[in-house]
């Protein structure tokens, strides 16, 4: 008794900040989000915010053209951060992969929105990368790198980048050398390696990884506003719109719950094609 009371105690705050900061404003949303104004301007139960989503084109396409992109930015941060995390865990020492790994992590000590202006000083037409372009004389006049799809994707892979090298190199460093050793000995090129033996075993962690990246993907606001511009329509910006710049609370409650509904049947469909165990890629 003594001991289930005193874990009571310690689950109790985190248990009422969950509902109070989490569950309770959810509920709230949710039942927001079917209530909509009648000719006579009352609130009534309907369910005109959701078919405003499917019957307006602009939205719907929004959230197809930000679900590729979000697609796309997980398949470029796992061609990035895998050969990272090999190289880290299967080819330096233990005492030098334990320093690039926090080298890793440094970055992402300080804010997204520190390390997007610094992107943008990077990449702005009177910053760093155009001002060397022109000192070596590749270039005449600067080059508009910014506010463009390009550069929204380089921004949104960089912002993912952590929450998928974790997740590979805690499965990278569970796979025996022993194996890859063998496979060499027999024969096998390095292509066959990682496809037969290294893809095959660190699956679970490129599973979690890429759920983390799609889901944080396709509700970033922030990368999308500052660095994509006005042309690249993100998802969030409409339930921005929604909620600050139209003060539509019902429309734009409906909108983020359709985001979770599409999302998790985006990822539900992922799982189902790739024969992946949710509960195996989370434990």
């Amino acid at each position: 008794m003594a001991g289930r009371l005193t874990l009571y105690i310690f689950l109790a705050p985190v248990l009422l900040w969950l509902f109070l900061l989490i569950v309770l404003p959810h509920l709230d949303l949710f039942f927001i989000s079917f209530q909509a104004e009648n000719d006579m301007g009352d609130m009534v139960w309907s369910l005109s915010n959701y078919q405003a989503f499917f019957t307006e084109k602009i939205y719907w396409l929004t959230f197809l053209r930000t679900a590729m992109y979000a697609i796309l930015t997980t398949i470029l941060t796992f061609i990035i951060t895998f050969p990272i995390a090999f190289y880290i865990t299967k080819v330096l020492s233990l005492k030098v992969s334990g320093f690039f790994t926090i080298l890793l992590l440094v970055p992402f000590w300080v804010s997204e929105l520190v390390r997007i202006y610094g992107w943008m000083i990077l990449l702005r037409e009177s910053g760093v990368f155009n001002h060397y372009l022109m000192e070596l004389g590749l270039i005449d006049k600067p080059i508009e790198m910014l506010y463009n799809d390009i550069s929204m994707i380089m921004g949104l892979v960089y912002t993912s980048m952590l929450f998928m090298v974790v997740p590979l190199i805690s499965s990278l460093e569970g796979l025996d050398d022993s194996l890859i050793e063998a496979a060499y000995d027999l024969g096998a090129s390095k292509l066959v390696i990682i496809r037969d033996i290294v893809i095959p075993y660190i699956m679970p962690g490129i599973t979690s990884g890429s759920i983390v990246v799609f889901m944080l993907t396709l509700g970033n606001y922030l990368t999308p506003n500052l660095m994509g511009g006005k042309n690249s329509l993100w998802f969030t910006e409409q339930i921005y719109n929604q909620f600050i710049a139209s003060f539509n609370w019902n429309q734009g409650a409906a909108f983020g719950f359709l985001l979770l509904v599409l999302s998790t049947l985006i990822i539900w469909i992922g799982l189902r094609v790739t024969r992946q165990n949710l509960s195996r890629a989370l434990s």
